[in-house]
C-alpha cells in the first residue's frame, strides 16, 4: 500500500478550507496523518484538539561575513534578489529576516569571507487526536519565508498512510510547496464572485503542477451558479456542496467541526475521500 497524499487548498482565505480538511480527517475509517501548514496561521487543532506531545525547531542558515577577509566588492548584495545583504565602503550589513537561505553569497564570495549561521524561524508541533496523527508548523513572527517549514513537515510523512494536507490559503510560494508530491488536490471555493476569482487562479497552479483535482463548493447556495459553470466549462468535477446553514456556523464559532454539528456529512465527505483513492488509484478519471 502506497501513501494517499491529498491536499486542501483555496485561491482565498475565508472559505471553509480547515473546515473540510479537519471534516475529511474525521470522517475517514482508517489512521490519518494530518498536516496543518498554513504555518503563518494554523488553526486545525481548534477544531481536531490533538494532545501535541514533541516540538522541534525549524533552523535556516544565514549568511555570517568576516569583515577581515572582505573585499567590499558588493558580490554578495548583486546576487541576493532579497536584498538581505547591503555593501557599503567598509561594511557588509546582513537582514537575517529576509534571508531565504538560497546559498548564492556564500557560495560566489571571491574571497570567501562569508560561512554561515543558524537562525531559528520556527516550529514544528506534533501529537494525536484518536485516530489522527497531528502535526502543525508556526512560522515565527516576522519571519519572512515559510517553504522551509512546510518541507520539514512534509518530511515526517509515513510510509502506507492517508495524509491529510491543510494548505495556507492563496496561490504563492508557500501553497505550492504543499501542494507538490501530493496525489489530489481538492479546491475549496464559495458560490461568490471572488471565490470563482482565486478558483480560477488556483486551478491554473495545480495544473501547471499536473495534479488530478476536484472542488468542494462551501456555504453553497442557488443564487450564484457561475462557479458550477465554471467547473462544467473546467472538467472540474464538483465533489460536494455543503449548504448555508446556521447550525455548521455557530458550531465552527465554537469549534465544533461540522461533521460533528451535522453527523450525517460524514458520510458524504467519506463519499469525497472513496471517489479521490478511486482517481489515485486509476478507476476514475478526473481533471488535470
Amino acid at each position: 500500500m502506497e501513501n494517499t497524499i491529498i491536499t486542501i487548498a483555496s485561491g482565498k482565505g475565508g472559505t471553509g478550507k480547515t473546515t473540510v480538511a479537519s471534516c475529511l480527517a474525521m470522517s475517514a475509517r482508517q489512521t490519518v496523518q494530518f498536516l496543518d501548514c498554513d504555518v503563518e496561521e494554523p488553526n486545525a487543532h481548534i477544531f481536531l484538539k490533538p494532545r501535541l506531545t514533541r516540538e522541534e525547531a525549524v533552523s535556516l542558515d544565514i549568511p555570517h561575513v568576516d569583515h577581515n577577509k572582505c573585499s567590499f566588492c558588493g558580490r554578495c548584495a548583486e546576487i541576493c534578489m532579497f536584498n538581505a545583504l547591503a555593501v557599503l565602503a567598509d561594511e557588509v550589513l546582513t537582514f537575517p529576516e529576509l534571508c531565504h537561505s538560497c546559498g548564492g553569497c556564500w557560495t560566489l564570495c571571491p574571497e570567501k569571507a562569508i560561512t554561515t549561521n543558524r537562525r531559528e524561524i520556527g516550529l514544528i508541533k506534533s501529537g494525536s487526536a484518536e485516530n489522527i496523527h497531528f502535526t502543525q508548523g508556526e512560522l515565527q513572527v516576522g519571519t519572512a519565508t515559510s517553504p522551509p517549514i512546510i518541507k520539514a513537515m512534509k518530511k515526517t510523512i509515513q510510509k502506507n498512510s492517508l495524509v491529510i494536507i491543510d494548505a495556507p490559503p492563496g496561490t504563492s510560494c508557500p501553497v505550492v510547496e504543499t501542494m507538490e508530491g501530493s496525489d489530489f488536490v481538492l479546491l475549496v471555493t464559495e458560490p461568490t464572485a471572488m471565490g470563482l476569482n482565486d478558483l480560477a487562479i488556483a486551478l491554473q497552479v495545480v495544473r501547471v503542477l499536473d495534479i488530478p483535482c476536484g472542488v468542494i463548493i462551501n456555504r453553497g447556495t442557488d443564487v450564484y451558479s457561475k462557479v458550477e459553470t465554471f467547473c462544467r466549462e473546467n472538467n472540474l468535477p464538483v465533489l460536494m456542496k455543503i449548504a448555508v446553514d446556521r447550525a455548521i456556523a455557530e458550531a465552527y464559532a465554537m469549534g465544533i467541526p461540522a461533521v460533528e454539528a451535522k453527523p450525517e456529512l460524514r458520510e458524504d465527505f467519506r463519499k469525497v475521500l472513496n471517489h479521490i483513492k478511486g482517481v489515485t488509484a486509476g478507476e476514475r478519471t478526473c481533471c488535470h
